[in-house]
This record gives C-alpha cells, structure tokens and sequence, in this order.
C-alpha cells in the first residue's frame, strides 16, 4: 500500500511515464486486489515493454483495472481475467465481461478523465471496444520527445492566438479614434472660422492629436524611447539569465 501511495504521489503530477514503470506499478496494485479477491482475479501482464522508450499517461493503468473490478463479479465461480499487451504501439488492458447486476449506473468519469488527458498530449485517440464476452481499452503509446513537441506547439499557437486578437483588438480601437479625429476636427475647424477669428480649434486638434498618437504607437506595439518589441527582447533577456 505504501508502494501505491508513494508511486500516485510521485506520478500525478507527470504528463507521461515509461510504460514499464507503469506495468511495475499494475503488478503492486494488483497485488493488493488478489490480497482482497485471491484467486478469483486472474492477471497476466508482460514484465517489460518492447520499446524502453515507450510511454503512456501515469496511473491509467490502475484507473482500468479498477474499473474492471468495480463493475464486474469477481468471484470462485467467475474469476475476473484481467490481461495487459502490447499490440502495434498501443496497451491494450482487457478482461472477460460479466457485469454486476446490482450496480449504480457509471458516470464515466475515469475514462473520459484518460481521454483528457490524451487529447493534450497528442491527436492519437484511446480506443474501447465492447462486446458479449469482453471488454478492453486500447492506450496509445507515445514517446516523450513528440508529446512534449505537441503540448508546446498547442500552447504556443494559444499564446499567439491570444496576442494576435488583442493586438487586432487595439488596432480596431485606434482606427475608430482615427475617423472620429479625422470627422470632428475638421468640423471644429469650420465652427471655429465660422464663430471666431481666435483659434480656439488648434487646442483640441493638438491634444486630441498627440493622445492620437499614442493610441497608434501602442495599437501597433511601438515603443519611442526603447523601440519596437523592447519589452520582450527584456524579458527573453531576463528569462535566459542565469542569475537573475
């Protein structure tokens, strides 16, 4: 128990780990279940992966086994066969069906919780097959480096689609400061030379005109006394020094 306890510990905060650190972690869980149902659970998994390099999203593995065991008799009579194998780079976890009778209906949530967690990572999808006689769940196996590839392009295409509608956001709202300069003015202009010979009309064009300005320079991200994109090149800076 102690062994299941350090290992979810360990484990729950990875986006993967190597298939066989988690078919060693299925063999200690499954420990504890033949403790409790003894030989009514039968268990056949492969000491090792085929590919060292191999990995799929932690304790998914304990998640199907005890869904197995849940929704399942497990008895003498009716053993619960659960097997694990290795098939063209996907786990594939099964056991023989025999559903309980008296059960409340399942919410699903463990399975669509795997599903989540796969969508992040990669487009490869998890796979449940049903039928009369057995049901099995089919685990993409991943490798770190492409998962690793893919959660960095997603969150780097959020990122830019994030500053791009902000950036698209400010442009629009200088563009109608601009049109409502270029329509009030003139016709302040004309009020003025209509009503006075003060120039009372260069006042709001200048100001208006300079808050103009500073619209249009932060619309379309330009800095005057540190340049175009300063407060990125300085924050890469500070990001990359070791020190700071």
């Amino acid at each position: 128990l102690s062994k299941v306890y350090r290992y979810v510990l360990e484990q729950k905060n990875k986006d993967l780990v190597t298939v066989d650190e988690e078919l060693k972690f299925a063999k200690t869980y499954i420990r504890l279940l033949k403790m409790r149902f003894e030989d009514s659970i039968v268990f056949d998994v492969p000491e090792k992966s085929s590919n060292p390099d191999a990995k799929i999203i932690p304790l998914s593995l304990q998640l199907l086994l005890e869904n197995a065991v849940k929704h399942n008799i497990v008895s003498s009579n009716k053993p619960l066969h659960l097997k694990v194998e290795e098939v063209d780079s996907m786990l594939i976890v099964s056991n023989n069906l025999q559903e309980k009778k008296v059960v409340k209906k399942s919410s699903g949530v463990g399975l669509k919780n795997i599903h989540q967690r796969y969508q992040m990572l990669t487009d490869r999808t998890v796979i449940i097959n049903k039928d009369a006689t057995e049901f099995s769940v089919h685990l993409p196996i991943l490798t770190k480096q492409v998962s690793t590839m893919e959660t960095q392009k997603v969150h780097l295409d959020e990122k830019r689609y994030q500053r791009a509608k902000e950036r698209v956001e400010k442009i629009k709202g200088f563009t109608y400061n601009l049109v409502s300069y270029c329509f009030v003015i003139p016709f302040l202009i004309w009020l003025n030379y209509q009503t006075t010979d003060f120039p009372w009309s260069v006042f709001p064009a200048f100001g208006w005109g300079l808050g103009l300005a500073a619209h249009g320079m932060e619309a379309f991200g330009y800095n005057p006394l540190f340049g175009r994109n300063w407060e990125n090149r300085k924050i890469k800076e500070y990001m990359e020094d070791d020190k700071f």
